[in-house]
């Protein structure tokens, strides 16, 4: 390497500096430094089943205030940061790039609401949107909250959930500043724009308005699990202990949230558990009635609604592994006897969810694996229309649809080449118009291909694999790949556009989804082979992915490289175990990766709602197959791919103790020399950064460490 010694102004970081002064000095260049190394100390974490020693429990500060633990933290940080800063061009070569292809002053479709138009905003610069809307027959616009005035002063700010009131004066919404998401909810008064309530914390993000315009309904969480327990009534300026309990949840394996049904009248208590659901509903304009329940919960019995004209409309698995539609009158709730099936279940469609109308139902349907929606009269049940798509491999979806009285229904079609294209579509004439194709600088869709391929696995199921690439790509095995998946709680991972992955693609990468079991791609029972004593499938489903790639000539066997995130994360924390050799390297963000230790921790948020998706590990077989994937517990002394791992500080859903832990043991154990890096994000929770742009530099950064690696 030949170095020029000049005067040029250049931004060069501190440690590149160093190297190049003392490249033009003769000086050798400094060591670089080892990495951090977490000290071990005696912990045994004790279960019914066996007691295991844990020498890096003490990484766990619920606080996150213990001087040694974010020294070590910090530790980690400051060694990537010396890492990356060799390769910092490439890193501000990608972020320009990126974030070029964000058009930064841009707008959502209005949604027509009573008698504004609602939109978000973007202004160039700005990380954070601005919530606007325009009076219909004045076309004055009001900036009703500027999230990036919020923002100011905050290393962290998320508005997780807005509302206006019935008679549109009032705007209730919900502030996040440390990435926790534990909200403090705010009231402005629309005609002044005076903040009028302001005192309620330690909330979740849901809201629900009273038609009185001056009673919400709000979710108090618990303030050790973080979990929503208590339903609180509560008056407009009025102080927080006044506010009146009208629900507790007693079962900690129930998520909760509140809403208004979508066409205003009913307030809605929602609870979740992975085999169970129950929905509560009390009218909005009688405060006194108190609420009813929908159908009592049962377990295996999963079910959401919404009101429509005197009737509640059902998704529902009775009897319906894929759901059916089904519904109810208003007052003949409280007994599923009284269901009445509407829309039959299908052994092949999946009902993924449910818009209504007065003239008629909508439907978001996945058939072989591809979500698309099927409209049907409310005077024809018998015929229905599927909307066409224009690509082999896509998603649609729905738009936010508040009002009933049209023949209107907004949607969203997407592909890994598509950017998102806003649809209106007629219902009764089939027609469709264009309300907005998003803007992307710097793209062009014609200069790639999209394609579908299934891979084979040792069971004789084929797991679908979305890919997008060059066009005139050819399968000749000399391809880096990067592959991603989720594969839990049956989460399905769209191909849908994203920007970012062409800073990949044009490098000559093939960028692939692969579709795992643990998702719900292929119906309920693709999800039902995913979970519980089936998780394995998820994993060796990812892995065969890769192998059929490699030997259909996509990917080179030696330029490989994962990502996953969260649930993602543990995917890629097991793979890394079981399949090192076959990855150049893993991108491995918020992973839950102590399955053991935090399943049998009933303290730590999610633990107990998510017995049904991993199993109780009080429950000897649970323990043992859990403990037998569980990746800090079968981190072992063998060659691991380069990884790089991420987190936050205030992660409410996975502790950042989990991966730094996870870190530390793979220190100790792992026999190669590759690269294993963690960044922490000292201010943010389990999203990452809270501004669109922070978040980008953050892609930025795990796709230069990509490349790097490749050019190694």
């Amino acid at each position: 390497m030949t170095i020029t010694c000049t005067r040029k102004s250049l931004f060069i970081p501190s440690l590149m500096l160093a190297l190049l002064l003392s490249a033009c000095s003769g000086e050798t260049p400094p060591q670089k430094s080892s990495a951090p190394v977490a000290e071990q100390r005696a912990y045994v974490v004790a279960s019914p089943h066996g007691d295991r020693e844990d020498p890096y429990y003490w990484l766990r500060d619920d606080a996150r205030a213990a001087p040694e633990v974010i020294a070590y933290l910090e530790a980690e940080n400051a060694y990537y940061d010396e890492y990356r800063a060799e390769y910092s061009e490439l890193t501000q070569t990608l972020e320009q790039e990126i974030i070029g292809r964000i058009k930064q002053d841009d707008s959502s479709v209005p949604y027509i609401k009573g008698d504004y138009s609602y939109a978000v905003k973007y202004e160039e610069g700005n990380e954070y949107p601005i919530y606007t809307r325009t009076h219909l027959e004045t076309g004055d616009e009001q900036i009703m909250l500027d999230v990036n005035l919020l923002a100011e002063g905050e290393s962290f700010m998320q508005v997780g959930n807005l509302q206006v009131s019935p008679n549109q004066q009032l705007m209730a919404y919900m502030v996040d500043n440390t990435g926790r998401r534990q909200y403090q909810l705010h009231v402005r008064d629309l005609t002044t724009g005076e903040t009028v309530d302001s005192g309620m914390a330690g909330l979740s993000a849901s809201i629900a308005w009273a038609q009185d315009n001056e009673t919400l309904f709000v979710i108090e969480n618990d303030p050790q699990t973080l979990l929503s327990t208590r339903v609180l009534k509560h008056k407009i300026g009025n102080s927080p202990d006044a506010a009146e309990l009208v629900y507790e949840e007693q079962d900690n394996t129930f998520y909760m949230w509140v809403n208004n049904s979508t066409d205003g009248e009913y307030i809605m208590i929602n609870l979740d558990a992975t085999l169970s659901d129950e929905v509560h509903v009390m009218d909005g304009s009688d405060l006194d009635a108190g609420f009813q329940v929908i159908a009592p919960r049962e377990r295996n019995l999963k079910y959401g609604a919404d009101h429509l004209d005197g009737r509640w409309i059902i998704r529902t698995d009775l009897n319906a592994p894929n759901y059916q539609i089904m519904q109810v009158a208003a007052d003949q709730l409280g007994d599923k006897a009284n269901w009445q099936p509407l829309v039959e279940h299908s052994s092949s469609v999946f009902i993924q969810d449910f818009t209504v109308f007065e003239s008629h139902l909508a439907l978001n349907e996945r058939n072989d694996g591809l979500r698309q929606i099927r409209v049907i009269g409310w005077d024809d049940m018998d015929n229905s229309t599927t909307i066409a798509a224009d690509e082999p491999v896509y998603a649609m979806y729905f738009e936010r649809n508040p009002e009933q009285d049209t023949d209107t229904l907004r949607y969203t079609y997407t592909s890994l080449k598509t950017p998102a294209i806003v649809y209106a579509y007629d219902m009764k004439s089939g027609v469709r118009t264009v309300l907005k194709e998003t803007e992307v600088p710097n793209y062009d869709a014609s200069k790639y291909e999209t394609a579908r391929t299934w891979a084979p696995t040792a069971d004789g199921v084929k797991v679908p694999v979305s890919l997008l690439y060059k066009k005139g790509f050819k399968p000749d095995g000399s391809a880096p790949l990067y592959q991603y998946a989720y594969g839990s709680y049956g989460s399905t991972s769209e191909p849908s556009f994203r920007s970012p992955v062409f800073s990949l693609v044009d490098r000559g990468f093939v960028y692939a989804i692969a579709h795992i079991r643990g998702g719900q791609e292929m119906g309920r029972d693709w999800y039902e082979s995913g979970k519980l004593l089936n998780k394995k499938n998820t994993f060796t489903d990812y892995i065969a992915v890769t192998d059929h790639l490699v030997a259909e000539g996509y990917a080179h066997p030696d330029k490989v490289f994962g990502m996953g995130g969260s649930a993602g994360g543990l995917l890629m924390g097991a793979v890394a175990n079981m399949a090192p050799e076959k990855y150049k390297g893993l991108m491995v963000h918020v992973p839950f990766v102590d399955v053991v230790t935090t399943m049998l921790d009933e303290s730590i948020p999610l633990t107990t709602n998510e017995f049904d998706e991993w199993g109780n590990p009080k429950e000897k077989a649970y323990y043992d197959y859990m403990l037998s994937y569980s990746p800090y517990d079968q981190v072992s002394a063998q060659d691991y791919p380069a990884l790089l791992v991420t987190t936050g500080l205030h992660d409410s859903q996975v502790q950042y103790f989990e991966p730094a832990k996870w870190v530390a043991k793979l220190r100790a154990h792992k026999t190669d020399a590759n690269p294993l890096m963690m960044k922490t994000n000292m201010s943010a929770g389990h999203g990452g950064s809270s501004g669109r742009f922070s978040r980008l530099k953050e892609t930025a950064e795990e796709y230069a460490f990509v490349l790097n690696l490749l050019e190694e």
